[in-house]
């Protein structure tokens, strides 16, 4: 792990262009950026960037290990999250605060208790695909935001009826341009009036607490309050050591970090995997095979490899508190320290053939954890990986079976920014006919079979 130390600063190599223009090429295109710098001076190397300021970029396993385990003592999360999610948010939570918070919000997304959150997902991947076309292109992007959207309102806001409708109406944009907002500079996040960027977000943010006080209402008033097992109802349930609960407006804050962290990145990967199966036909096939079968070590696998092929966050970072030891360079106090989560799972020497898109990978075989880090790692790895893993489980192995997906020649989709995540560029276009149901399907086998 990284150390104090008072040696003298040693950082990797420094990119020497003009600051203005590196903050440039991370807006247009942050990947090709990165990338170019990386072919240039290896696994680590120091930027000068608009917001960040000077800031070291690593990628290699050992140094992101390193940076994981360091002490909350010696580093603190950086970025805009914390501002943009409220002052209850994990992301704006340090030290023995955020150790506390983060202990209340672990057991709602316990590995055993994803299950009774299965049937929500199924249920909202039936109802958004029951007026999907047939034999039409069309984007799924849309479509996979609405089902994470849903499901999440239900299994984590507990929301139904009328705050369930206004909350899916609201959500999305609010999320949407304080994403986009948070990558900009911090004169963006001031409201300037009601018709200014971050007044609209403010806006929404005023209704969106409306809406939230109004089911933490409901939900004490509510005689099963006891029994319930959404995460709103357990984290009004939870307490710290002390006896104290979460404020109502830390809730909220928590609330609200849970959809961000959650919902769009979900919906992102599954977009990305149906972009990635459509030009994999082979594998399209065994997957569907096997699927039907009732096993996912294959899905799995495909999970994993989307995640690493197309990571739709790109870097998560840290700010020093101290001077600190990383492998062999010495970072200075308050200084930035980038984990490029694009570079490390382009690395030839973690992922064999990097560029190559190939499950295969993964069968039986778990990525390791500090060069595949899609959901960051250490104290702030997200709370939520196992939900997020869980959905996407169970909507691909839903989709696999109600639908046959054509497949294409066409190129693959091009990286679009959409602030904080990166999405396929056309909205995972997909082209679908529905399958019979599965007694349907075995009599059909069964006189292939007899024929052949």
């Amino acid at each position: 792990m990284g150390e104090a130390t008072t040696d003298p600063v040693r950082l990797p190599p420094t990119l020497r262009v003009p600051k203005f223009v590196q903050g440039l090429g991370f807006v247009v295109n942050r990947e090709k950026a990165v990338a170019a710098v990386a072919r240039r001076h290896g696994s680590e190397f120091t930027l000068d960037l608009p917001i960040f300021g000077p800031a070291v970029v690593v990628s290699d396993p050992a140094l992101v290990k390193d940076l994981f385990t360091t002490s909350t003592d010696l580093i603190a999360r950086a970025g805009t999250l914390g501002e943009v999610l409220g002052p209850g948010s994990t992301f704006s939570l340090e030290g023995t605060e955020h150790r506390q918070r983060r202990k209340l919000l672990v057991p709602p997304f316990h590995g055993k208790r994803m299950q009774s959150y299965e049937h929500i997902i199924t249920d909202e991947v039936m109802r958004e695909t029951a007026t999907w076309p047939e034999g039409e292109e069309f984007a799924t992007l849309d479509s996979m935001m609405r089902i994470t959207l849903n499901a999440i309102l239900r299994a984590v806001f507990g929301a139904q009826g009328e705050a369930f409708e206004e909350l899916r109406e609201l959500l999305p944009p609010m999320v949407l341009r304080a994403s986009r907002l948070a990558v900009l500079p911090p004169a963006a996040r001031r409201d300037y009036g009601r018709f200014s960027p971050w007044g609209r977000v403010e806006r929404l943010r005023t209704r969106y607490n409306a809406i939230i006080a109004g089911l933490i209402a409901d939900a004490r008033r509510d005689p099963a309050f006891e029994d319930r097992n959404d995460v709103l109802a357990l984290l009004l349930r939870a307490r710290y050591e002390d006896g104290s609960a979460i404020t109502d407006d830390h809730v909220a804050d928590e609330l609200l970090t849970l959809l961000a962290a959650g919902h769009e990145t979900t919906a992102t990967t599954l977009a990305w995997t149906v972009e990635r199966l459509r030009r994999h036909p082979r594998l399209l096939n065994r997957l569907t095979a096997e699927v039907d079968a009732g096993e996912t070590d294959l899905l799995q696998a495909t999970i994993f490899e989307v995640q690493r092929s197309r990571p739709v966050i790109n870097a998560t970072a840290r700010i020093t508190k101290s001077r600190i030891r990383l492998g062999e360079w010495v970072i200075p106090e308050n200084h930035v320290v980038i984990v490029s989560i694009s570079l490390a799972h382009a690395s030839d020497r973690s992922f064999p053939d990097a560029a190559a898109f190939n499950p295969d990978r993964f069968v039986g075989n778990p990525p390791d954890t500090h060069a595949w880090v899609p959901y960051g790692g250490g104290v702030r790895r997200c709370v939520g990986a196992a939900f997020a893993n869980m959905e996407m489980t169970v909507t691909l192995g839903t989709l696999l079976r109600e639908f046959e997906f054509g497949t294409t020649y066409a190129p693959g989709e091009r990286l679009h920014s959409r602030g904080v995540a990166t999405a396929p560029a056309s909205g995972a276009l997909a082209v679908v006919h529905r399958r019979p149901p599965r007694a349907e399907q075995s009599v059909t086998t069964e006189i292939e079979q007899v024929s052949a």
